[in-house]
């Protein structure tokens, strides 16, 4: 018999029998969710009561992880995907979720069980990329399936250590009238599978997909319960991805891995800082810059491009690729108020080289060099990298990581570094450490008139 449900306005709690376009409580416009009128409680046997036990009798899960092979995921993952934990993975249609997963499901095969459940493609054409990517193995089971209660039944009789559901948004729930990947049966997938995956100890990966804005579709609350969210960012157009954690209850969240696409799948970026360098150490072009990014435990250097030229109409144009907009925005009004560059006259393009996506504040050194060389048809002093954040009144403040960021700089042959001076650093390289109190200071340092 199928359960009733009801209709509750995530906004207000408003409930209803039927869905409404807009709110009768509130006025929000397509707030109403479907929601299960009776829901059994899973994890709980009929006649058997769950106690509050003291966490000193609670068996300790220890550091058990099941590293995966892919250095660059493990790292992520903080050394490996923890027993029962649910992982999501998102990212942009076409950027890479299935073709890594799958190598996932490899790597894992190796040494136990997979099931790779997929609601999107069949098990021939799953074939044909397995065979693309050489990941075929007896060990990854293949079943193309829907419907989450027939999943759940998969997975007990095979009671695989891994699975892979590919995507949850093509997943449905018969107890919900819903279509699939609408909010109740998204929600209440994946409620399913987390409460399986606790119960059994099966380590669960789910696929994603991001609306128009670049966020997770379905429920917010979708990233509250998985365990660890993971991001596969990169641009179409480019070679290179970046998986990023944006949420790890069993590690860090500022780790990031490189890949590369390639014929064969994704491939290791041992040395992702070649990646964002279009130039080597030597002859410098204005308007180009050096910046020492900090990526977790990994620095990573990239090269800003600036480009201040003239304003061909009325109103000057801001316009950036991989830094923020509204940063640019405040470096160019301190470099006007307290250098005294003439930029609201002109119209300014920034973009950081190879797509890559940087939000630290130590990039804003970076910026100001490539902006100013720019401005003065100048180039930075050849051999020279920086970090560095500025502040409204023009100082330059100091950032973490000094001496990491110095060391990868000198290893790709950068022998000059700007910092600020109140950076705590011990120098053990060759590489010679310039320090600035202001911005000002700093361009003088980096650009010679």
């Amino acid at each position: 018999m199928r359960a009733k449900s009801f209709f509750q306005c995530s906004v207000c709690g408003h409930q209803s029998t039927r869905w409404l376009g807009r709110c009768p409580g509130c006025g929000a416009w397509n707030s109403l969710v479907e929601e299960l009128g009776s829901r059994q409680i899973a994890g709980r046997t009929p006649g058997r009561e769950v106690i509050p036990s003291p966490v000193t009798e609670i068996p300790a899960l220890g550091e058990e992880r099941l590293p995966v092979g892919i250095d660059e995921l493990d790292r992520v993952l903080g050394g490996g995907v923890v027993p029962g934990s649910l992982i999501l993975v998102g990212g942009d249609p076409g950027i890479g979720k299935s073709t890594l997963l799958l190598q996932i499901a490899y790597r894992f095969s190796d040494r136990l069980q997979v099931l790779y459940v997929s609601g999107e493609e069949s098990v021939r054409q799953i074939r044909i990329r397995a065979d693309r990517l050489g990941a075929l193995s007896p060990n990854l089971l293949l079943v193309a399936e829907t419907d989450i209660d027939l999943i759940e039944r998969h997975l007990n009789d095979v009671n695989p250590p891994v699975a892979i559901i590919d995507s949850i948004q093509t997943m449905f729930k018969n107890d919900l009238g819903s279509v699939p990947g609408s909010v109740g049966q998204v929600r209440e997938c994946t409620a399913q599978l987390m409460r399986l995956a606790k119960a059994t100890g099966i380590s669960v990966f789910l696929v994603g997909h991001v609306t128009k804005e670049g966020l997770l579709a379905g429920p917010r609350v979708l990233e509250h319960m998985v365990d660890t969210v993971l991001y596969l960012e990169g641009d179409r157009h480019q070679s290179f991805r970046i998986l990023r954690g944006v949420k790890n209850r069993f590690g860090s969240t500022n780790e990031i891995g490189v890949f590369e696409m390639r014929g064969q799948g994704l491939v290791e970026v041992a040395n992702p800082s070649l990646l964002f360098l279009n130039q080597y150490p030597g002859e410098s072009v204005p308007g180009t810059a050096v910046v020492s990014s900090l990526e977790g435990s990994r620095p990573l250097l990239v090269e800003i491009q600036a480009l201040v030229s003239p304003a061909g109409y009325g109103v000057p144009r801001r316009m950036t690729a991989g830094v923020d907009h509204n940063r640019v925005a405040l470096i160019a009004a301190v470099l006007e108020k307290r250098i005294g560059l003439n930029l609201g006259s002109n119209d300014i393009y920034v973009n950081a080289v190879g797509g890559v996506k940087l939000d630290e504040p130590a990039v804003d050194l970076g910026i100001a060099l490539a902006l100013t060389s720019s401005f003065r048809d100048v180039p930075v002093e050849s051999g020279l990298a920086a970090a560095g954040e500025i502040g409204l009144a023009g100082e330059l403040r100091p950032v973490p990581g000094a001496a990491k960021r110095v060391n990868e700089a000198f290893k790709l042959g950068f022998n000059r570094f700007l910092l600020s001076a109140q950076s705590e650093i011990q120098n053990k390289t060759e590489a010679e450490v310039l320090r600035a109190v202001t911005l000002a200071e700093a361009l003088e340092v980096a650009i010679k008139l």
